[in-house]
């Protein structure tokens, strides 16, 4: 042996989608504590989708995980997407803020910005993905 080795050959970087099918349940809600948040990463044939459910004042919404200031996901840990009061999503990278309801950014860089909603509703105290927004 000459103590060469082949290179690692780094893994090509996943196809993200932006949708999701309808139907395909999440959670149970009462996994999610009033208020918190929970990510999910869905696999759709080849590609993935990266998103997050708010449960916040009785309400659930779900967001595509990207914040609209620099397009990174916002939790830098698991399923952290809220302030620790429950009151705002915070983008963990660069410390925007948005109103959990309506994605609107009410504070830092990506003030005047909203989230993207993610389809999401609760049946039978399930948390699944609803029809596509047009």
């Amino acid at each position: 042996m000459n103590g060469y080795q082949e290179p690692i050959q780094a893994p090509r970087d996943r196809e993200r989608v932006w949708k999701t099918p309808a139907n395909v349940t999440l959670c149970a809600l009462e996994e999610i504590a009033e208020p918190g948040s929970r990510g999910f990463v869905l696999q759709i044939g080849e590609a993935f989708f990266h998103g997050f459910v708010v449960r916040h004042s009785g309400e659930v919404r779900g967001y595509i995980d990207r914040c609209p200031h620099v397009g990174f996901p916002l939790a830098i840990e698991l399923d952290k997407y809220l302030l620790p009061d429950g009151s705002l999503i915070l983008c963990g990278w660069h410390c925007a803020v948005f109103e959990p309801l309506t994605g609107a950014c009410v504070g830092g860089p990506a003030a005047g910005g909203r989230l993207t909603p993610w389809p999401v509703k609760v049946e039978g105290g399930l948390i699944r993905t609803a029809e596509p927004l047009s």
